[in-house]
């Protein structure tokens, strides 16, 4: 069904505020380039007007936390349908994109769009945005964003189509302009569960059976990593969109934790479901439990419920089965990956992954 959003003023009585057209389109492009985190925190914007080889621009291009690309275009004024098939066209394009081209349109970009920056490398740029290093391997996969309004009928069920005839990793980010006297407000919305899109990383990703394993990114630095290895636990946060799969580790769940950029690191079982850092605890020198904040100044560096609950960070208690420190983290070519904080992948990769890691930490 067409998205409907309202807003209203409770402050003094029960007050819709008013719905305007999406002019905002013309300054939407401006907006998504500083502030890309209003659509996703997951991503980081490398291109715009990226001229591509069949004569046509694409609005934004950005680059997700495991270096797959991001196509975004806003509908302006085409058609549904226009614009669905001009993401498609683009697609097309954008999955044959290798590491030296995306580098040279980060560097168009940095040139015509923000001269004022010091100019960096894509790569420095990723460990800037994410604090992790660049995979080794850049778009392996790709994702197809319309930025609307909204979408009529028919073309809503023409982009479920795709998703789910033919695993198109494709979606639409609603953003709509309310104004209340001179003040105005942006509100946005998905078409699709963005974690839902993301965990299809390929089109193999959604094949098979799960093989009940599951698979954890662990994307702080170093010094976190090796306090969750040795105290236990293993953390994700900076908003919901990275802690809330967290809740998909029950009791007794056997994980595989991958650090982005680096390798796995451990595998393990989960032996408590998620909690703030401000209630996580630890057993002390003296045997009793204390707030894991009190006694460890990694943990102590995260973010806290108390101040921000929508981007704390959250830690589930894990009993270690095998882990390497993250000098020595296991990482093979084929192996899979993925920005989600917790996934539960059925791919032929993702099987291959499991029993390369059985042998390489021992694990039966």
């Amino acid at each position: 069904m067409p998205l409907e959003i309202g807003i209203w003023r409770i402050d003094s009585g029960l007050k819709q505020v008013d719905f305007g057209p999406l002019d905002i389109e013309s300054r939407l492009e401006d907006i998504l380039d500083n502030n890309i985190g209003i659509a996703s925190p997951n991503w980081h914007v490398i291109g715009r007007q990226v001229r591509t080889d069949h004569g046509f621009f694409i609005d934004l291009l950005a680059i997700d936390r495991d270096a797959n690309l991001v196509v975004i275009e806003l509908k302006r004024d085409r058609t549904h349908r226009d614009i669905v098939a001009q993401v498609l066209d683009y697609g097309s394009w954008v999955r044959d994109l290798k590491d030296d081209r995306i580098a040279q349109i980060f560097d168009e970009y940095q040139k015509r769009w923000h001269p004022d920056r010091i100019m960096i490398s894509i790569d420095e740029s990723f460990k800037k945005k994410f604090g992790i290093a660049m995979p080794d391997e850049m778009n392996s996969s790709h994702e197809l964003v319309v930025v609307a309004s909204s979408l009529d009928p028919s073309t809503e069920r023409v982009v479920r189509y795709l998703a789910d005839e033919y695993d198109v990793r494709i979606n639409a980010v609603f953003f709509r302009v309310f104004r209340d006297g001179d003040r105005e407000y942006l509100s946005r919305a998905w078409f699709r569960d963005p974690a839902e899109v993301s965990a299809g990383m390929d089109e193999e990703t959604v094949a098979g059976e799960w093989n009940e394993e599951y698979y954890v990114s662990f994307g702080y630095d170093t010094e976190v990593v090796r306090d969750g290895l040795n105290r236990g636990y293993l953390v994700a946060g900076g908003g919901s969109w990275y802690s809330k799969t967290l809740a998909m580790l029950e009791l007794g769940a056997r994980i595989w934790v991958n650090v982005p950029g680096l390798g796995y690191v451990g595998v393990g079982k989960v032996t408590q479901e998620m909690q703030p850092v401000d209630e996580f605890t630890v057993t002390d020198q003296a045997g009793k439990q204390v707030s894991i904040i009190e006694v460890s100044p990694a943990a102590a560096s995260l973010r806290r419920a108390k101040d921000d609950p929508e981007k704390a960070d959250y830690l589930v208690r894990v009993e270690w089965l095998k882990t390497v420190d993250p000098n020595q983290a296991i990482h093979e070519k084929g192996f899979f990956g993925n920005q989600n904080s917790v996934a539960r992948p059925r791919s032929p990769k993702w099987n291959h992954t499991v029993e390369r890691l059985k042998i390489r930490f021992g694990v039966e």
